[in-house]
């Protein structure tokens, strides 16, 4: 039987890391000497690439890298783990692997970045590849991405899903054929994941069991009628 892949974001979709992240672009922006906005109001720097976060927030290329350094030394001595998972994901990540998904993180966070934190979160075990972007930028294009793991694990876009909460994940999906379910608990919005061209939008982390198996089910499976992750905790 063919696998079936579920490509997960990470920021939004797993965790809430707005403390970590705002916080490190506040702190940049200020090391800088850049009057910094409100926290309540960067909420849209989490999901796109900081490259281009910073460009907006700075007007312009010229401090960027400078930024980026101030932010990941922040981010990298402790910031990255100012993070809450959001409720029933884990049990949902953990039902996913049980009933036979093979699942692969797709983040346009760095990988040395990725890796520690789905491990301190103790849900590393449960992904079969790991993938995020490169520190230089390469890969921070979401849609990029996506293409390097179809390439990487060999993964046939017809037999796979993603599942993200901003319009990146929705259009870098799109950009090759696969369908995405919108978190709407994360940070892009029913607006932003609709108008994207979402597949589907969830709106709590336990519903994604039903939702998958309706959309990229084993063949000769039952209905996937009222499956929720409860029923598959281990």
């Amino acid at each position: 039987m063919q696998p079936r892949y579920l490509l997960f974001d990470l920021d939004g979709t797993i965790t809430d890391p707005a403390p970590g992240i705002i916080g490190s672009v506040i702190h940049a922006l200020v090391t800088l000497g850049v009057e910094a906005p409100d926290f309540e109001t960067l909420h849209w720097t989490i999901g796109p690439p900081l490259r281009s976060s910073f460009r907006r927030l700075l007007g312009g290329d010229e401090r960027v890298e400078q930024a980026l350094d101030v932010y990941r030394r922040r981010y990298r001595d402790g910031a990255m783990f100012e993070a809450t998972l959001y409720e029933g994901i884990a049990e949902t990540i953990a039902a996913l692997d049980a009933q036979g998904y093979t699942l692969v993180l797709a983040t346009s966070k760095p990988h040395v970045f990725a890796r520690p934190i789905l491990a301190h979160f103790a849900l590393d075990h449960h992904f079969t590849a790991i993938h995020g972007s490169e520190l230089d930028g390469r890969r921070d294009d979401k849609g990029e991405l996506i293409g390097h793991i179809l390439a990487a694990e060999r993964i046939d876009p017809a037999c796979a899903l993603m599942v993200g909460d901003r319009e990146y994940d929705v259009k870098g999906a799109a950009r090759h054929g696969i369908g995405t379910i919108g978190a709407l608990w994360g940070h892009g919005g029913e607006a932003e994941l609709g108008e994207a061209g979402a597949l589907a939008l969830c709106r709590e982390p336990q519903d994604l069991c039903e939702l998958i198996a309706e959309k990229l089910p084993f063949p000769g499976t039952p209905s996937p009628a009222g499956i929720r992750a409860s029923q598959f905790r281990r």
